[in-house]
């Protein structure tokens, strides 16, 4: 047990998730229960380099499990990852009297936490990113609601795409990962994705659109992740100039910063609760320097330099479904 702790800091970075808000709820609640105070830092790293740290009660988190975004708001901070920027940050958390931080975020804000756990403040990471592009756990927060607003999405535009018989491209978030993307393509019966994680040439897209067509389908879906080269703009500018040989007519649906926003879903907000007091759970050991995370059900701690060093991996039957079940 960490008998120093009593004030503990929470800090949401990066691009938002559904599910942050639950996370918050969980920390300061599980601080409360050991009887630590529970501090948020507005605006990610920005508002800890702006010294922007304010007290949290249980009231102050009463009602939000169901919000999107996050109540403390979040940022990306090029400044904090400098020498200059990381001495700010530890001389406001120390003025600040924090003696410890969770931090809930993607692969960039984890870097953070591990600067700010080597530099002596305990630190811990929570993953939220739906790219789910973070090892260490099967899924971060936000990852499921993202997906099933990105497959409602998909539903209405299978509609307009049988009706008028054309390829619709539905490209998704994605810069490293194509998680989102191969998901979405699966469970919302897409002909094809394009990810980042596999190489593709605009005439092998050219090929399935028209293979499609051949069938006999009334609408071609392809799945897009952001991340992907050839673009999804340039994959459509070439179907659209080879929509002759294709049989189908082309359009581009981007949904963009759609995936970010909304309430939760249950699992969101379990997941999110369950690793926010798992974070807290861990300091209260003595435990820092690492990101919680749940695979196969169960909760594991991943060092922060492990979680940062790599991208998470898509999923070796995931890959091999979306081939089979595009047919």
């Amino acid at each position: 047990m960490s008998s120093r702790i009593r004030r503990v800091g929470i800090l949401t970075s990066g691009g938002d998730s559904p599910g942050y808000n639950p996370c918050v709820r969980a920390v300061v609640r599980q601080a409360l229960h050991y009887g630590w105070e529970a501090w948020g830092i507005k605006s990610g790293y920005a508002g800890l380099l702006r010294g922007e740290i304010i007290p949290l009660t249980s009231r102050s988190v009463s009602g939000i499990i169901a919000s999107g975004g996050t109540i403390l708001g979040s940022s990306r901070c090029d400044q904090f990852n400098t020498a200059q920027g990381l001495r700010q940050a530890l001389r406001n958390l120390n003025e600040a009297g924090l003696d410890a931080l969770v931090v809930v975020g993607g692969d960039g804000s984890l870097r953070g936490a591990r600067a700010l756990d080597e530099a002596g403040i305990p630190t811990l990471g929570v993953p939220g990113t739906i790219e789910n592009d973070v090892p260490g756990t099967d899924m971060a927060i936000g990852v499921d609601t993202a997906l099933n607003t990105a497959l409602g999405a998909m539903d209405r535009i299978r509609d307009t795409a049988t009706s008028q018989q054309q390829v619709f491209m539905i490209e998704m978030m994605g810069s490293r990962s194509g998680y989102l993307a191969l998901m979405a393509g699966i469970t919302g019966g897409a002909e094809m994705a394009c990810i980042p994680e596999i190489p593709f040439t605009l005439e092998q897209v050219e090929r399935e659109v028209a293979d499609a067509y051949i069938r006999g389908k009334k609408h071609c879906i392809i799945t897009v992740a952001e991340g992907t080269v050839p673009h999804a703009s340039e994959i459509a500018a070439y179907l659209e100039a080879h929509a002759e040989q294709t049989g189908f007519g082309v359009r581009l649906s981007m949904l963009g910063h759609i995936q970010r926003g909304g309430s939760p879903t249950a699992h969101d907000r379990i997941l999110g609760t369950r690793l926010g007091a798992a974070a807290v759970d861990q300091l209260y050991q003595g435990n820092h320097g690492v990101m919680v995370g749940i695979v196969d059900g169960q909760l594991i701690c991943t060092s922060l330099a492990e979680a940062t060093a790599t991208t998470r991996a898509l999923e070796a039957d995931d890959l091999q479904f979306a081939t089979i079940l595009a047919r």
